[in-house]
């Protein structure tokens, strides 16, 4: 197709007519494959003479279809794109990206960015060397090479060791001629805006050089302080005044102001990594050296001087200074630095970070504005990460903790006579914001303060004088902040319990303030002094009215904080929860919808909707589990779960299958039977498992489990669907699949355990086949985890049907490899003298049910030497149970009788921290690098002794789902079995006796008497079951 044709398709495409813009996306997805198709969007992209618009769309065709068919995702796949049309587009490509305006140019760095990903260096070994030559050209070609330049060094920003190799010979080839430029930059007196695009993408590229580790070739100090002395000289230059924009949101965007976040950036970035000498490695200590005596106070002035903007009323964005009390925060801990800043602590503490933590402006516009805006804001991570405020919090944090002597004093007196003017103030003169900053101060202390005297034995009467009041204040955001700062001291011991019951009366009160802010930040207190109530008839008769608030806010905000909250008081009401169970449930779902939908149709990347979808379904879990004992329950509720399931177990819900899983898992489980319409998620969930699902094998496990154990008449009846097909089909798939490791097929094993287990008698068909795919993976499996697992199967399958089992194991011919594999695995020991295989109880009872099983057979199926082999290897089998069975026992009690004597206190702290004046002697470091060697011996002391431990064999019998083998005693079932044997057959057993070495005669006696006493015990145990019943 020509380029005016073309042309014509892409102008179709922006037709308002729907008919017309499917009929030209057909065409452009029909000629995409077609030769020369890639290079004549490239050309119509560059040609000024077509309309801007086409332009732009060809540009994002051109775009999207890099992406994706550049570089084919697996191994093998077929190339979409011509070398020939990949040669051209590289040939071409920089030099148009200089070319094109600022919109088509995002499109096309997008597209450099997928092509060098790919490419560089391997098939674009000339890239290098063409931004080396427009670096050494004017203007426009040295902008372009900067923002290629940019893009190359971003590939390797996160890469390390041998990935990272090209970086060091970019930094070789171009940082000389980036200095120069820099250098010459930095000397233009009133710089025009367009110098700030090239300063700042001078800066982003040695931030991506830089980040992960410091290329060799600035290690050379006079390389290293050619770079510094300007960056220091863009840090101490004022940002021009002319030109900056009014509005906040382009303000902080501008170019001279994202010039100094850069730097402040890089400048940080080298003090976090070079600033600390001790925790340098060799190599890198003499470089930590000379930062430290040569610039980090440098810097650290610098910043200083910045932050003045704070108390003068200036400009500085939040970005910036949140970055700067970053530095300062770091430098709490280190002498030297502290040393510096001390002269001017008590000015950045008094008038700069105090300040910052108070309600601002800003925050009065946004609260009156846009509410839900302010709640969003204050309650995002995100938020947090670029946060003046959060900041300025880390900081008076670190500060007590770090430096407490005397600062912790003289901050909380100055906090004191903050709150002594506001009580003395009349109402028209009362410095609120101060008050709103000096309760902030005390909630961000809290952990100090309560560990600390005198101010410990104060907390409560502080709290009473100074926050309640401030429940009922004319000011919103005042009320919203004690609600806070209750929240932070719900755990203190009130020594007047109706101080506690005051607060949280005033908490539940606040659900119904008028302003959005407070009640949102009521329903987070909540949660705190809920955790904390001894005596649920406090909260028990609000429950009702608290539980119709709380849906009221979830109605008008979505947050996954809020879902905490009920999952708190419905963890602490437990079974009391179900007369609100379906209602809580109903609500949980409608919400969910809500935010699915918010999320969906969410354009800015804010992800809060979906985070609070996802709390919805923890939450639903969480009544499901409280009700657990109540299954008439779960019939009411299923109705209102079934459409969440459906949708979400297919690919709309790969965000929340695990959570959806869980639901799944407690209606299998708990519902009094299992309806066809939970029955119909089954398909979805093999479905899912084929498609794309494999991660969440272990998830899905459970429900599957559940259908065919608690579902098994339902599994093995119906044929449309045939569940038995599919789940064959599903974990043969998965068996054979050479591509999986052993750890991710875990799940697959224990599936075919479940079928042999509950299916007893009526799955004759499947055995061979399930045996045939486990024998061909154990032969071939490596970890012995799984080896163990696959051997269980075939424990399970003599359990289901020895003579059958064994007759299949015949067939295949490797009942010999078997069963020696088997025994020498039963046998193998670690260095300390555990067994290395079946350790868990679980593990060793299914071993000993199998081979029991075989002891059964006549001497046609199972030779005389072959069940003496047999027999002995149960004996030290049943004996190894029984053994760690006791130890477990012991333990148990052992630790019932700690938990008898033990007792909490939350103030029991490292005694340095309880007294004013004794807590900070030394350097903040010293005493963390003291801590870490404690640590780092403890640990020491708990390693374990074998260096060969198979660590994902070490998991423990708790993680076992219920199983109809758990009402089978292994010891009884034994000696049953024995004689059985007896009877049938005096002189087999006879033979078999009489060969046993006297050892394991002496075992046999023993477990024939522990086999008596737990019959005795498990008759005693069912008249005690059915007494209770």
């Amino acid at each position: 197709m020509d380029l005016p044709g073309l042309a014509l398709i892409l102008q179709a495409a922006l037709s308002p007519n729907p008919e017309e813009r499917k009929a030209a996306e057909d065409s452009l997805n029909k000629f995409q494959y077609t030769p020369q198709h890639l290079v004549r969007l490239l050309q119509i992209i560059v040609d000024g003479n077509f309309d801007l618009a086409v332009r732009q769309v060809a540009s994002i065709h051109f775009k999207n279809f890099v992406a994706k068919n550049w570089s084919p995702d697996e191994h093998g796949e077929p190339q979409m794109i011509s070398a020939t049309d990949k040669g051209i587009i590289r040939q071409n490509i920089l030099g148009f990206i200089i070319q094109v305006p600022q919109l088509l140019k995002v499109q096309l760095g997008e597209c450099l960015k997928t092509i060098i990903h790919a490419d560089y260096p391997e098939q674009w070994p000339n890239l290098l060397h063409w931004i080396k030559c427009n670096l050494q050209l004017q203007d426009h070609q040295v902008f372009g090479a900067l923002y290629v330049l940019r893009i190359l060094s971003r590939k390797y920003e996160f890469k390390s060791d041998e990935e990272r190799s090209p970086v060091y010979h970019i930094v070789e080839e171009t940082f000389p001629l980036l200095l120069n430029i820099f250098h010459k930059l930095v000397q233009i007196t009133n710089p025009p805006i367009e110098l700030a695009d090239l300063i700042k993408l001078i800066c982003k590229i040695f931030w991506s050089s830089i980040y992960l580790e410091i290329p060799k070739q600035l290690y050379d100090p006079n390389v290293f302080n050619a770079w510094m002395v300007l960056f220091l000289n863009i840090l101490e230059r004022p940002v021009p005044l002319q030109g900056q924009p009014t509005d906040p949101e382009l303000r902080k965007s501008w170019g001279w102001w994202k010039v100094k976040k850069w730097t402040v950036h890089i400048l940080n970035r080298l003090y976090t990594r070079f600033g600390d000498i001790k925790l340098q490695n060799p190599e890198n200590k003499v470089f930590a050296q000379m930062f430290q005596k040569n610039y980090a106070g440098k810097i650290l002035e610098c910043h200083l001087r910045l932050l003045n903007a704070v108390r003068t009323g200036e400009y500085l964005p939040d970005r910036i200074i949140n970055l700067i009390l970053q530095y300062l925060n770091c430098s709490i801990s280190r002498s030297s630095m502290y040393q510096l800043l001390q002269p001017q602590l008590d000015m950045v503490l008094f008038e700069i970070i105090f300040p910052l933590m108070c309600f601002s402006n800003n925050d009065q516009i946004l609260w009156n504005e846009d509410p839900h805006e302010y709640v969003r804001k204050g309650y995002d991570i995100i938020e947090d990460l670029y946060s003046p405020r959060t900041a300025a919090m880390d900081f008076v944090s670190e500060l007590v903790r770090k430096r407490g002597k005397g600062n912790l004093q003289k901050f909380v007196q100055f906090i004191v006579e903050i709150l002594r003017r506001y009580d003395e103030a009349s109402i028209e003169l009362k410095p609120y914001r101060q008050k709103d900053g000096a309760l902030l101060a005390i909630g961000t202390l809290c952990d100090k303060l309560k560990q600390t005297e005198p101010y410990k034995s104060e907390l409560e009467r502080m709290l009473v004088q100074h926050v309640f009041p401030e429940f009922t204040s004319p000011v919103g955001y005042l009320r919203a902040k004690a609600a806070w700062v209750a929240g932070q001291y719900a755990y203190t011991n009130f020594s007047d319990q109706n101080n506690f019951r005051r607060a949280l009366h005033c908490i539940v009160s606040g659900l119904k303030d008028p302003e959005l802010p407070v009640r949102v930040d009521s329903i987070f207190a909540l949660r705190p002094f809920v955790e904390a109530c001894k005596d649920r008839d406090e909260i028990r008769p609000m429950l009702p009215q608290l539980l119709d608030d709380f849906f009221k806010l979830m109605n008008e905000v979505e947050n996954e904080d809020l879902v905490f909250t009920l999952e708190t008081i419905v963890d602490k009401f437990g079974e009391e929860m179900a007369p609100y169970a379906l209602g809580l449930c109903q609500n949980l779902a409608a919400a969910f919808w809500r935010c699915l939908n918010a999320s969906e149709t969410d354009d800015d990347g804010d992800d809060s909707g979906a985070l609070a979808a996802v709390g919805c379904l923890r939450a639903i879990s969480t009544i499901l589990e409280s009700v657990s004992r109540l299954p008439h329950l779960y019939v009411q509720i299923e109705p209102t779960l079934l459409p969440i399931m459906r949708k979400m177990l297919t690919t709309d819900g790969q965000d929340v299958f695990e959570e959806v899983l869980e639901m799944v898992s407690y209606m299998t489980f708990y519902s009094p039977s299992i309806s066809l319409e939970v029955w119909s998620l089954w398909p979805l969930m093999i479905e899912a498992l084929n498609d794309w699902a494999i991660d969440y094998f272990d998830n899905i496990l459970i429900p599957l489990d559940n259908y065919i154990s608690r579902g098994t008449t339902h599994f093995l009846s119906c044929k449309e669907p045939d569940y038995q097909q599919s789940l064959w089909n599903m974990l043969s798939s998965i068996m054979t699949d050479k591509n999986m490791e052993d750890n991710d097929i875990h799940p697959a094993p224990k599936l075919i355990q479940v079928l042999f287990q509950n299916c007893k008698g009526q799955l004759d068909q499947w055995v061979e086949p399930y045996l045939r795919i486990t024998i061909e993976r154990l032969l071939r499996t490596v970890k012995s985890s799984l080896r163990c697992l696959l051997i269980e199967v075939i424990a399970d399958a003599l359990y289901y049907n020895a003579s059958l089992t064994l007759g299949i194991l015949h067939r295949l011919g490797v009942v010999s490899e078997v069963f020696n594999m088997w025994f020498r695995m039963l046998q193998e020991v670690k260095k300390s003298g555990v067994r290395a295989n079946f350790r868990r109880e679980y593990d060793k009872k299914v071993c000993c049910l199998g081979l029991t099983s075989l002891i059964a057979l006549n001497e046609e199926q199972l030779p005389a030497d072959a069940l003496g082999r047999v027999f002995c290897a149960t004996l030290e089998l049943l004996a190894s149970y029984k053994d760690q069975i006791a130890e477990a026992q012991k333990e148990a009690e052992v630790e019932d009788d700690d938990m008898d004597g033990f007792q909490t206190d939350d103030d029991e702290d490292d005694e340095s921290d309880r007294e004013m004046g004794d807590d900070e002697e030394e350097d903040g470091d010293e005493a963390d690098s003291r801590k870490l060697k404690r640590l780092a011996a403890q640990a020491k002391g708990l390693q374990p002794e074998d260096e060969d431990d198979d660590s994902e064999d070490d998991y423990s019998d708790d993680d076992e789902m219920q199983s109809p083998i758990d009402d089978v005693d292994p010891f009884i079932f034994f000696m049953e079995t024995v004689k059985g044997l007896q009877a049938a057959n005096p002189a087999r057993f006879q033979n078999v006796m009489q060969t046993m070495e006297f050892s394991h005669q002496a075992l046999a006696n023993g477990i024939a008497q522990h086999a008596e006493q737990r019959k005795i015990e498990v008759e005693k145990e069912k008249i005690e079951k059915a007494a209770l019943s």
